[in-house]
């Protein structure tokens, strides 16, 4: 059958038409952000530079592509039509007169749904594992810089074991699909699940521990939406059935948590080590504070400028570890519209007009460098600070 097409510039308003449920969420949330900037505290600030203004923007632009992929994409990214398959960009599918706007892959699906869906899966998972990340390493760097002699020593030994193994083939060994077949990466996700319920509750037993009316309080709803979250990923048993991860992406949860957690460990270390010499670290000593409370509501603080800097960079890697893995078919299913994945497909393809690979190629650089645009607006904040 004889494909018809649209012309390249009825392909370019087609993209932004597609988009009109983000544009209008930018608008609204930018224009409301700017308005009341000053408001805003740290996150007001990134709009007195062009610089934090574009990489909120670019942040934004693929949180509200995910929140509404189901409405911007035109087509089920699974969905194969074998008369599409290999289509140019602006093939118009017979049956229901929809276009493939960026063509069609070898299995004949949509590569513009399958970009936008894609972004989901990044949206999820490298915050996710990233602030997991951050909560293993967060909770070991307090004591190991407060403290230092022997935890310090043990605990910076560890790091830098985990750090010395090539990153390339501890991610190899990690998500290989057949350790799914193995307690470890269960028995991993147990442990490291386990750290911000330990860090909420340490959290608020040194802050609250005189005010047992709120610590009560507090604690129940720690523990029990944490084990109702702890429960449905290293489990699976949520009862609700809303807290769920497939086996590929908890081996990839794992396998970042474990790999990111020793630098935000020695960041941690060395942010505790200079801060815990300040003037109102010695006050709160000299009040007879807890060296949690000291850790948690004096230092940590104090270091949540570096800390935000370094997780914004973070998700970035992450995202390119996820596109990395997805090309050379590790971690998530086959078939996952994953960024990664589009790439690896489309590679073997050859057009003259428009490569299938670079829908997903820039989708993936422009949200890294979008983290890393709002990661220098944040520095630039944190030094003025």
């Amino acid at each position: 059958m004889q494909l018809e097409f649209i012309s390249g510039f009825q392909i370019f308003l087609g993209v932004l038409a597609r988009f009109w449920p983000v544009w209008a969420a930018l608008a609204v949330v930018l224009g409301a952000s700017f308005i009341y900037r000053k408001r805003l505290g740290l996150y007001g600030q990134l709009f007195d530079s062009g610089v934090g203004i574009a990489g909120v923007t670019i942040c934004l632009f693929w949180l509200f592509t995910a929140i509404f992929a189901s409405t911007v994409a035109p087509f089920d990214p699974l969905a194969q039509i074998p008369a599409m398959k290999d289509a140019l960009p602006g093939a118009i599918e017979p049956a229901s007169h929809g276009v493939y706007l960026f063509g069609g892959d070898k299995l004949a699906r949509d590569i513009f749904s399958r970009m936008v869906y894609g972004s989901q899966i990044v949206l999820i998972i490298a915050p996710a594992a990233t602030g997991f990340a951050l909560m293993v390493g967060v909770t070991l760097g307090l004591p190991a810089g407060y403290y230092g002699g022997k935890i310090d020593t043990l605990l910076s030994f560890l790091a830098n074991l985990v750090l010395a193994f090539p990153v390339i083939l501890l991610f190899y060994l990690l998500v290989t699909p057949g350790i799914m077949d193995t307690p470890i990466p269960y028995a991993m996700a147990g442990l490291f699940f386990l750290f911000p319920i330990v860090f909420f509750c340490v959290l608020f037993w040194t802050r609250f521990k005189t005010r047992p009316e709120r610590l009560y309080v507090l604690l129940g709803l720690t523990l029990v939406i944490g084990g109702w979250v702890y429960a449905g990923l290293v489990f699976d048993a949520d009862p609700l059935k809303i807290i769920h991860i497939d086996p590929n992406q908890l081996n990839i949860f794992v396998a970042v948590v474990f790999a990111s957690s020793p630098g935000v460990f020695r960041i941690v270390r060395g942010l505790v080590m200079d801060i815990k010499t300040r003037d109102y670290v010695a006050a709160a000593q000299t009040r007879g504070e807890s060296p949690w409370y000291i850790m948690l509501w004096e230092i940590l603080p104090n270091a949540r400028g570096p800390l935000i800097v370094d997780a914004c960079l973070r998700i970035g890697y992450t995202t390119i570890l996820l596109g990395t893995l997805g090309y050379f078919g590790l971690g998530l299913a086959p078939e996952s519209p994953d960024w990664g994945t589009a790439i690896k497909d489309a590679s073997r393809l050859l057009r003259s007009f428009v490569h299938p690979a670079l829908p997903p190629t820039i989708a993936l650089m422009s949200f890294v460098l979008g983290l890393n645009l709002l990661a220098d607006s944040l520095r630039e904040q944190s030094l003025k600070d």
